[in-house]
């Protein structure tokens, strides 16, 4: 006997979002080649340009295992962008300072993110991007802004950022 295929009777929101994720992502890294760092070298720079901050704050904000983060900032001050610093406010601690170096990779970064990001809201008609935007920030902001504890993990794809 054969089954027929199941019909769903609502859209699938996980692979829409999912693969829009992905293919951002991909595009985003390819664009970041052009100034020659990472989109998560990127966020790191830019998030330690807001603000002192330990390597330990900047992995939470970017969310990134430490090991990665560990990674990045190696990254960041053999480029000559970033250097470990003491802090001015905990002489135990240690903060990623951005350098002047950075400071211009952060400018360029900014550019390039807000090209690809300009770039997919174009993809829609022009009369829907600032719908678009609207609905899909409040859902992260309201009902999709914090994960749900469950029995079985959930992993999180790897992000070549």
């Amino acid at each position: 006997m054969t089954a027929s295929a199941p019909t769903r009777t609502v859209v699938d929101l996980s692979h829409l979002l999912s693969q829009a994720s992905h293919v951002l992502t991909t595009q985003m890294a390819a664009a970041f080649t052009e100034i020659a760092i990472t989109p998560r070298e990127y966020c790191v720079l830019f998030h330690a340009q807001e603000a002192e901050r330990t390597q330990i704050q900047l992995a939470k904000i970017s969310d990134l295992d430490k090991t990665t983060m560990v990674v990045t900032v190696d990254n960041l001050e053999k480029a000559g962008l970033a250097e470990r610093r003491p802090s001015s406010t905990d002489r135990r601690a240690r903060i990623i300072a951005v350098t002047e170096a950075g400071e211009r990779a952060v400018a360029e970064g900014m550019k390039v993110a807000d090209r690809v990001h300009r770039d997919v809201l174009a993809a829609l008609p022009e009369d829907q991007r600032e719908a678009f935007v609207s609905a899909l920030s409040g859902l992260v902001g309201g009902h999709l802004s914090t994960p749900v504890e469950s029995e079985h993990a959930v992993r999180r794809p790897r992000q070549k950022i």
